[in-house]
């Protein structure tokens, strides 16, 4: 079987029953406009398997070690900087998160930003049925949301060149405009 069909049928097993938690569609959709994203970028394979599986280490019971005999070192490697220790506190979590995304591989960063891309589109796209309750969705108020959003698009800024970033900074414009 090949890489992309493992990672979807991985992803699938892992997030089935899922929801997002901004508007309740169901999760898979997330992580598969990751990936059609990288796709559509002309990544490859193993960045775009990457995105498929890029929440599955902190959000189900999928070990590394499985998901490293199913997918390869290559696969797993891209997404352990993605994956947040939920042990710490949302504030510590961010930070590691910020400085292990700044000074990981740029497939790393590429599968990073653009999950924060999807994020943001959802935000703006649930904003229009929900307007401001969406920000009750989150762990934090909208300020230390967008704090974060800003403090990662920094770090992309100093660490990488590609045109993701802008698209990134024009949805956070976006977004901050929001009430």
């Amino acid at each position: 079987m090949e890489l992309l069909e493992k990672a979807h049928r991985l992803m699938i097993r892992a997030h089935g029953k899922q929801v997002r938690k901004t508007d309740g569609s169901p999760y898979v959709t997330h992580p598969m406009m990751v990936a059609k994203k990288l796709a559509r970028l002309n990544f490859p394979d193993e960045v775009i398997a990457a995105a498929m599986i890029h929440d599955v280490l902190e959000d189900t019971n999928i070990t590394e070690q499985q998901l490293r005999q199913e997918l390869g070192d290559e696969v797993v490697d891209i997404i352990l900087p993605l994956s947040e220790d939920k042990k710490l506190e949302w504030e510590d979590r961010k930070k590691k998160y910020i400085s292990d995304v700044k000074n990981g591989s740029s497939a790393t960063k590429a599968v990073s930003i653009a999950d924060k891309i999807h994020n943001l589109e959802s935000i703006i796209a649930t904003h229009q049925n929900m307007g401001s309750d969406i920000w009750s969705k989150f762990n934090r108020p909208k300020e230390q949301k967008l704090q974060f959003e800003k403090e990662m698009l920094k770090a992309f800024q100093e660490s990488w060149d590609h045109p993701m970033i802008a698209e990134y900074e024009k949805l956070l414009k976006q977004v901050e405009k929001l009430d």
